[in-house]
Parts: C-alpha cells; structure tokens; sequence
C-alpha cells in the first residue's frame, strides 16, 4: 500500500517545518514526515527548505551565517498565519526527540545540493543513530555525491536520489551511486519505471501529491509513497480509492 508521507508537515494548514505542522500530520493518520535539513554556522542540523531565511521567518540571509540560538529568536510562523506567529526554527535534534516515540517513518531531506554543507551527512546519521531510528528513516538528496558519500560510509540507512530530471538509465544511475530509493517528481512517474525499481527492489516515491487525481495514478501504480502537503485529504482518498479497487 502507497504511504503517505506528510510533505514539510502538513504544510497546506501550518507553517512547514514547524512543531504545528508535524503534530497536525502526526494527528491527522499520516505514516511518514518529509523534512529539510540545512546546518547552520555552529554546525547545527536544523529544519527549513530554502537556504535562506527570507520567505519563512522575519529574518534575511542564509542560514549558515546564522547560529542556532540566533535563528531561535526568529519568527518562523507569522508568514503563514498570524496565530503561528510562537513557531520557532526546529533542529533536527528536537524533531527526532518529539518522533522517538511514535510510529512514524522518517524522511530527512539533506538541502546540500545547492551548498554542500561539510559533513552533513555523518552529523545527521549520527543524530539518527543516536535516537535509535536509523530503521525507520531515509536520507534523501538531489546531490549524488551526497548519495555516494553516505553509502560509502553507513550501509544500515536507507538513501534515496531525488530528482526532476528526464534519465532513461534513472534506476540503474541511482543504484550505482548507492541509493535504494528513487524520488521523483510527478511528470517522471510512469508504470515502466516503477516496475524497474521494483524489480531492482528498490523504492519509488513521487513529490509533491496534492491533487486526487495525481494520487489515484500513484495508487493504482502502486508507488512505495507519496509526498503530500494534505495528508489528511491524501489519507481520506486512499481509503475511497481502495474501497473501489
């Protein structure tokens, strides 16, 4: 069955990458949470997409100028909504304190492909390893050097290539660089490469699934997951899409 992994949290109601997010995913069914990690000047893993802190707080400039306490006096909510306006940026460390406990499943974006943070990779393994969740949590990035670099060095995690581009030779690339996942976005998606991953047992994800229409082909292709700012509404129709299947 195709899981729903809530994109940023439930990005569509809250703030993305905030505690409101994930607890609304978490609230409302959702089998996995999608996140980014960026690091910041005192080599802090911390959740936000863009490089910069423009567009989701009321701060300005790149995040790896900043140390973390300083992105903590940021507002990281009232962008979205004024009633978010408490959000505060997270560090990875506090989101996998709050997921420890819960069933869900992880998926940690590394932001390096634009800035090649030093040792993301091992900082954040690390940091799952820790807290015990190495089994239930993917490495994703479109850098593929970053792929090669985490297999190279963690073969117990799982790690998967994100990409948009057009590649006929996608699943056989991903698999010689290390990954044994594939995440897509939509318009790549199509039945002959879902079955090569899963031939070459690999999995299949597809970005970002927001309308029903996308994830009925997704279902019906049986892709291992898809990302969703709605996971509520995604979870609602995979149960009408399975009851007349």
């Amino acid at each position: 069955m195709t899981k729903i992994i809530a994109h940023r949290g439930a990005s569509a109601v809250a703030p993305e990458n905030t505690m409101s997010a994930f607890e609304l995913a978490y609230r409302a069914g959702a089998e996995g949470i999608e996140t980014d990690v960026h690091l910041t000047r005192d080599n802090i893993p911390v959740l936000m997409h863009d490089e910069r802190v423009n567009r989701t707080t009321n701060g300005t400039g790149y995040i790896k100028d900043y140390s973390f306490a300083q992105l903590q006096q940021l507002d990281a909510g009232s962008w979205f909504a004024s009633r978010f306006k408490d959000s505060r940026v997270l560090s990875l460390m506090e989101f996998l304190e709050w997921v420890k406990d819960k069933p869900l499943n992880l998926n940690i974006e590394l932001k390096n492909n634009k800035i090649d943070y030093e040792n993301l990779e091992q900082i954040v393994y690390e940091q799952v390893s820790h807290y015990r969740l190495l089994n239930r949590t993917i490495l994703s990035t479109f850098n593929p050097r970053s792929v090669q670099r985490l297999k190279h060095a963690n073969q117990d995690i799982g790690v998967a290539l994100l990409t948009s581009r057009r590649n006929r030779n996608l699943v056989q690339h991903a698999r010689t660089l290390g990954a044994n996942a594939v995440h897509i976005k939509y318009r790549l998606l199509n039945n002959l490469l879902v079955n090569q991953c899963h031939q070459e047992k690999m999995s299949v994800r597809v970005y970002t699934i927001n309308r029903t229409r996308q994830m009925g082909t997704c279902f019906s292709l049986d892709c291992d997951g898809i990302f969703t700012d709605v996971p509520h509404l995604a979870l609602d129709y995979r149960d009408k899409f399975n009851q007349s299947h």
